[in-house]
């Protein structure tokens, strides 16, 4: 058991550079933040290093901090405020080994995600996958690191429950392809195929895009087809999270 109580402890500099991707992979582990988070990569057998717990933590979950035969880090408030990216931060944070990378299960229900930038769209679509139960989320090029804070947030856990793999969406359109899964891209335009009209298959992968562009045209043309969710209302569009909820659930 270690104790830190000044925020110029080597320690707590280390910590806080794992707000930052570059931190994340130099250090190859990344920050849960919340009871909620830091229980559910304990009982889905993460690799937690070290456990983070300030005095109002330690009041609150005494039992269950001595339950677990994991190493704990006990720190001032001052010290869980520096390290925490939350106004008031619960008390509690985990250090968590980075996953090694497996290798690609290319069966079942993918989401597969083309340069989607906003943290909170990309993690509220991992964890809307996880509840549709899809079997994984491929993580295109430019789209959000999982790792980021606000994303961990987003996902409340979801990505221990289901596969996350990243690379080239260009790429994996064709291994899909090749395994003679249906690819279908999202397109806002109302020539595209309407998405209820397209049959369920428990073998799918579909590709949402950017949230100003959308999918680029040179996956588009990749697709079997791209599906059109009809807007009723006046709104220009659909959020990409929202859109990627009603198509994943239509193949659920």
């Amino acid at each position: 058991m270690m104790e830190i109580q000044s925020t110029k402890n080597t320690y707590v500099k280390e910590l806080k550079k794992l707000h930052r991707k570059k931190g994340r992979q130099d250090q190859q582990r990344y920050l849960l933040e919340g009871f909620h988070l830091v229980e559910e990569a304990v009982n889905s057998q993460a690799e937690v290093v070290d456990i983070l717990i300030s005095p109002r933590g330690a009041k609150e979950w005494a039992a269950w901090i001595e339950e677990q035969a994991l190493d704990v880090t006990y720190v001032s408030e001052e010290v869980m405020a520096a390290i925490s990216e939350q106004p008031t931060p619960q008390g509690i944070m985990a250090v968590v080994a980075l996953p090694r990378v497996k290798e690609m299960r290319v069966k079942g229900k993918w989401l597969l995600l083309d340069n989607v930038q906003d943290p909170g769209n990309v993690g509220t679509m991992i964890r809307t996958a996880d509840a549709a139960g899809f079997t994984g989320v491929f993580l295109g090029e430019g789209t959000a690191d999982i790792y980021n804070l606000k994303t961990l947030r987003s996902m409340q856990g979801s990505h221990f429950h289901i596969e996350i793999q990243n690379g080239t969406i260009q790429d994996i359109c064709q291994v899909f392809k090749e395994a003679g899964i249906p690819v279908y891209g999202s397109e806002l335009n109302e020539q595209a195929v309407a998405y209820d009209t397209v049959e369920k298959t428990d073998q799918v992968a579909l590709i949402m895009g950017n949230e100003g562009q959308g999918v680029a045209k040179e996956i588009l043309a990749q697709t079997d087809a791209n599906l059109y969710i009809p807007i009723y209302g006046k709104a220009e569009s659909l959020n990409v999270g929202i859109a990627a909820g009603i198509l994943m659930y239509h193949f659920s």
